[in-house]
């Protein structure tokens, strides 16, 4: 997938439709927190790892 070269990862959030979804991201091995997905910017070699919590029982 590709994103525009200095996207901030809400932006990344909002381009996969993730809004109102439960899920995490990782970048390069490093949990990034919802509080600074509005500041935090994607780099053109990060390693993006999204997880979507699934419920079960």
């Amino acid at each position: 997938m590709e994103i525009a070269e200095g996207a901030l990862m809400s932006d990344l959030v909002e381009q996969l439709a993730l809004g109102g979804q439960r899920f995490a991201i990782e970048v390069n091995a490093e949990l990034v927190p919802r509080s600074r997905f509005a500041e935090h910017r994607l780099e053109p070699d990060d390693k993006v790892e999204i997880i979507q919590a699934v419920g079960g029982g």
